[in-house]
């Protein structure tokens, strides 16, 4: 069997898995506090970090499954969005109304492609 890797695990999740070239994660705003928009471009700006820990990038994301708290704010969701997907390499994605935690606008699960490592 391929090995899994786990980056940032506790006995709750992990913050990263990643298995035959592919990671899988979830992202919310580190600050709840702010509004949606904000939460929004913190949460977009995560995944680029995460992306360059785990050697992948933007333009290899295969799909995001966005959870908003209050589906009215779509607009706001694809005016950030699209300001920071890469043309020509968006991934797939679908954007659900969900009842999220006190203080949370928006929450995203990421698929990515990652390099082999050798």
């Amino acid at each position: 069997m391929d090995s899994i890797r786990r980056l940032g695990n506790s006995h709750r999740w992990s913050d990263v898995v990643i298995h035959r070239g592919v990671a899988r994660w979830v992202e919310v705003a580190a600050d709840m506090s702010v509004d949606s928009r904000s939460q929004i471009g913190q949460v977009l700006q995560q995944i680029d970090d995460t992306l360059v820990q785990i050697g992948s990038s933007k333009q290899d994301l295969l799909q995001i499954q966005i959870y908003l708290a209050d589906l009215a704010e779509i607009s706001i969701l694809n005016d950030v969005w699209d300001s920071w997907v890469p043309a020509g390499h968006a991934p797939i994605r679908v954007c659900v109304q969900a009842g999220l935690g006190t203080g949370c606008r928006v929450e995203m699960i990421i698929t990515a492609a990652v390099p082999e490592e050798s």
